[in-house]
This record gives C-alpha cells, structure tokens and sequence, in this order.
C-alpha cells in the first residue's frame, strides 16, 4: 500500500540511531515524515536555519550528549517563534515523576516514558497539535498588555517587567502567570491548573508539578509578592491593575 503524501514533519533529538529507521517508518504510514539528529548542536542548526517553520513538532531524549533533552527544551523555549513555540515532546528513560514535572515546568508539551508504543507517541503528538490548534483559534489577534503595580505583562510578545526590568520566565511559568493575573482574585486549583496548561489529568501528572512551578515563579518575581497560597484551595493573583 502506499503511504499517504506527508503532511507534517518531526524532528527526532536521539543519539539511539537505531530508533529513527522503524519509526520513521511507522510515521511514514500516517503521512508524516520525520528526521533524525543524534546530537543537540545538529537539531539547534537544523531549526535555526530555517527549519523552525518545517518542522511540526520534535521528539526529545532526555539522554542526549552535549546538553540533556532539558537543557535542550530550555534553550528552544528561549528562541522567539516560530522556534519558540515549536510543539515539544519528552522521550524519558525513566518515565519518573520528577522527569515529567520538570520537563513540562521548562515548556514542554508532553512527555512519554522509553520503551514506547508508536501508537500512542501519534495519539500524543496527535493531541499535542489538536490543543496547539485550538488554542491559536481562540486566541485573540493583538491581546492587550497586562499593567498592575510594579509589573506588566504582555501576552502578545511572551514578556514580563517587574520594576521596569525583564523577568526571564519558561514557557510555562509565563502560561501560569498570565492565567492567574488575567482574573485577579480568583482561586485556580491545581488541578485546573494543569488542566489550563498542558492538558493533562492530575492523575497522570502529580500535583506536585503545579507546587513546584509556582514556587519557581514567585521566586522571579522577588521581591513582589502577588501569588497567593489558598489553603486546601489553590493560587491565585493578588496584584493590582493600573
């Protein structure tokens, strides 16, 4: 049978050459097309060459030489878009706990522990660009810029300014940020927070990922304090607006 005409492309960020072959192959039956770089200087001259808009999405290994699949998430995470928003999903060993907060507090869009079912990396991927889309349906053309005392945000360019100087926020980090202060006062609870964020069940990811993020927020916004703890309840944004 012949596969239908690729109409996506990822990118596979795994020193294991061996994997890309099978999958590629697998992918190649449901009209996708992937690519392999088996070291992250590779995968970064790849995207930054143009290949940003090419791309659909990219596969990363937590285990990489160079810089792990994390600090490669952080660095992609950093680049304006397209690049910066390039769909990111984490391939751990382990599929621990802590891997999985710590991939999604740096950006990413999901994870999936080793060894895996090609089957549900495409159901996975499959969401992925199913929520990217609805999410650039529903958001506004030019959203207005956020000010409150002492900080503003503007969700329009991903950027944030306490006291007048920037505030180096991952991906995630300013998703929550903006979430809590576009309704200031009320409470989100963990689990809708992770809900809002990344889609997932609070089963699947444990709620720790939420204390965690906010912990890593409240320390770069320092000295202001504007998240709040609500007992047994959740966060929420206690600043002003101007």
């Amino acid at each position: 049978m012949t596969p239908p005409p690729a109409t996506r492309r990822l990118l596979l960020v795994d020193d294991d050459e061996a994997l890309g072959a099978p999958l590629a192959a697998f992918f190649r039956r449901h009209g996708i097309e992937l690519q392999q770089a088996t070291r992250p200087s590779d995968a970064l001259a790849l995207l930054r060459t143009g290949g940003a808009g090419r791309f659909d999405a990219a596969l990363l290994d937590v285990m990489l030489p160079e810089m792990d699949g994390f600090e490669l998430c952080r660095v992609l995470r950093r680049e304006p878009p397209p690049l910066g928003t390039l769909p990111l999903l984490m391939l751990t060993a382990r599929g621990d706990v802590m891997d999985r907060v710590v991939g999604l507090e740096l950006g990413a869009d999901d994870y999936l522990p080793k060894p895996f079912e090609p089957r549900e990396l495409l159901a996975r991927l499959q969401t992925v660009w199913r929520r990217s889309a609805a999410a650039a349906a529903a958001a506004p053309a030019a959203p207005a810029p956020l000010h409150f005392e002492r900080l503003s945000i503007d969700p329009a360019r991903h950027t944030v300014q306490l006291d007048g100087r920037a505030v180096e926020l991952t991906g995630t980090e300013f998703e929550l940020l903006l979430m809590l202060a576009a309704v200031p006062g009320r409470v989100f609870g963990r689990d809708d927070i992770l809900n809002r964020l990344r889609g997932h069940a609070a089963e699947d990811i444990h709620s720790r990922a939420v204390d965690l993020l906010v912990s890593r927020l409240r320390r770069k916004l320092e000295p202001l304090d504007v998240i709040h703890t609500r007992r047994n309840a959740g966060y929420l944004f206690a600043g002003v607006r101007t």
